[in-house]
C-alpha cells in the first residue's frame, strides 16, 4: 500500500507507542488522585505539558490538553466570544477554514454574534488590507488557520499578527496542519491562542491541545471537576498526553531535515504530474506551502472516481478534506479560490509523510497517468 493521506492522519510512531504503553497498565493511576500511584500520572502529564510548551516558547501554564483540534477550535471561538461579549460581538475569519471553525462560526451567528469571512486569492492567501478594513470597534477576535488542510497554503502569519496587535484584537490560529511540520513563532506572530492535534504529527488520535496566552479571559470549555486549571473538566487522557508530547518532541527535533526531504520529493512529484499528464495543474500556493502537500486538479476527471480507482491500485489519497469526504458538495476551500463546481470536483489531495519514498511516488505517477487516460476515454 502507498499511503498518501498524511493530512488526514499519520501513523503513530513506534517511539510514541512505547512511551504510552506504561500508562495503560503499570502506571494507570488517575492523575487527579492524591496518592503516589496517581501522582506518577500527574507528573507525566505535567512533564508533557512542559515539553509541548517548550516547542512553542510558551509557559507550561499556557497549554491546555483537549480531545483534539476540533475541541480546541470550539473552545477558542465559543469561550472567547462569550467571555468578551460585553466588549464586542464581532469576529473575523476566512472562507477557507476547517469545518471546526466554519461550523462553530455558524453556531455563534445563531447566538447573536457577527462573523466576517474574508476572501482569499487564487492561491488561498488572504489580503492583509482586507483584514485591516474588516476590523470594527466591536471586533473581538481574528481566527485564521496557519496552513490549509486541503491545499496546504501557508498564510502570512506575521502580517496578520501585526494587524491584530496594532488594532487591539485577539488572534487565534488553527495550526492543526502546521504544528510539528513547520516552525511556529507565537511571539513573532502575536498569537493569543493556537490549536493542535496529536494525530497530525505521528501522535495518538483523540488528544490535542489549546495554547492560551497568559491572562486571556475565556469561559470554561467543559464543566465538572478541576482538571486543566479548572477550565476543562474530565479525567486526563494520560497515555494520549504522554504520546502526543513524545510525538511533538520528535517532530520538532527533526523538523528541518524532514521538511527538506518531503519538499524535495513533493516538488519533483508535482513537476512530473503537471508535465506528463495533460490538463493537470497544481492548486494552492507553490512557494508558501506545507512541505508534504500536493493538491492537483485533473481537468475533465471526476476526482471521486479517480480516488476509488487509486484505492484499488493500492494508493490512498483523498478528494478534498478527509473531514468532509462524504459530502456531495464541492469543497468550500476550492470554491473560495474561484473554481467552478466542475473544477472543484476534479481535484485530489496527496500528502506525503516521513516514510514516503521516491519509489512510491513513481508508482503513483505511473498509476495516475494510466487511470487518467482511462477515465478520459470513458
Amino acid at each position: 500500500m502507498v499511503y498518501l493521506d498524511h493530512a488526514a492522519t499519520t501513523p503513530t510512531a513506534p517511539q510514541v507507542r512505547a512511551a504510552m504503553e506504561p500508562y495503560y497498565n503499570r502506571r494507570y493511576g488517575n492523575a487527579s488522585t492524591p496518592y503516589e500511584f496517581g501522582q506518577m500520572s500527574r507528573e507525566a502529564v505535567e512533564n508533557a505539558r512542559k515539553t509541548i510548551a517548550d516547542t512553542l516558547g510558551a509557559e507550561p501554564s499556557e497549554i491546555y490538553f483537549t480531545s483534539g483540534g476540533t475541541e480546541s477550535d470550539n473552545w477558542a471561538l465559543k469561550a472567547t466570544m462569550e467571555a468578551y461579549s460585553s466588549f464586542g460581538r464581532h469576529m473575523i475569519t476566512t472562507k477557507i477554514e476547517h469545518h471546526a471553525i466554519g461550523n462553530t462560526c455558524e453556531y455563534l451567528k445563531k447566538r447573536g454574534f457577527e462573523v466576517t469571512e474574508l476572501p482569499v486569492d487564487q492561491s488561498g492567501r488572504i489580503f492583509p488590507e482586507q483584514l485591516e478594513y474588516a476590523i470594527r470597534p466591536d471586533t473581538v477576535l481574528i481566527s485564521v488557520m496557519c496552513a490549509n488542510n486541503e491545499i496546504g497554503t501557508i498564510q502570512d502569519m506575521k502580517a496578520i499578527g501585526e494587524i491584530a496587535k496594532r488594532r487591539g484584537v485577539l488572534f487565534h490560529t488553527d495550526a492543526v496542519q502546521a504544528y510539528g511540520h513547520i516552525p511556529i513563532d507565537i511571539a513573532g506572530w502575536n498569537v493569543h491562542m493556537l490549536s493542535a492535534s496529536g494525530h497530525k504529527f505521528y501522535g495518538p488520535k483523540g488528544c490535542g491541545f489549546l495554547y492560551m496566552k497568559q491572562g486571556l479571559r475565556t469561559e470554561n470549555m467543559i464543566h465538572g471537576g478541576g482538571q486543566e486549571s479548572g477550565r476543562r473538566a474530565g479525567t486526563e487522557n494520560v497515555p494520549g498526553i504522554v504520546g502526543m508530547a513524545k510525538a511533538a518532541q520528535m517532530s520538532f527535533s527533526r523538523m528541518k531535515e524532514t521538511a527538506e526531504r518531503e519538499q524535495d520529493l513533493r516538488d519533483r512529484f508535482i513537476h512530473h504530474i503537471c508535465t506528463e499528464i495533460p490538463g493537470a495543474y497544481l492548486v494552492g500556493d507553490f512557494e508558501h506551502r506545507l512541505p508534504g502537500n500536493v493538491n492537483i486538479c485533473f481537468q475533465g476527471i471526476e476526482a471521486s472516481n479517480l480516488v476509488l480507482l487509486l484505492d484499488e491500485a493500492g494508493v490512498c489519497v483523498s478528494a478534498g478534506s478527509a473531514c468532509n469526504s462524504a459530502s456531495a458538495e464541492p469543497s468550500h476551500v476550492l470554491k473560495a479560490l474561484g473554481m467552478s463546481d466542475a473544477q472543484a470536483y476534479s481535484c485530489i489531495r496527496m500528502t506525503l509523510g516521513r516514510e514516503t519514498t521516491a519509489a512510491e511516488l513513481s508508482y503513483t505517477l505511473k498509476t495516475l497517468k494510466y487511470l487518467v487516460k482511462i477515465l478520459k476515454k470513458g
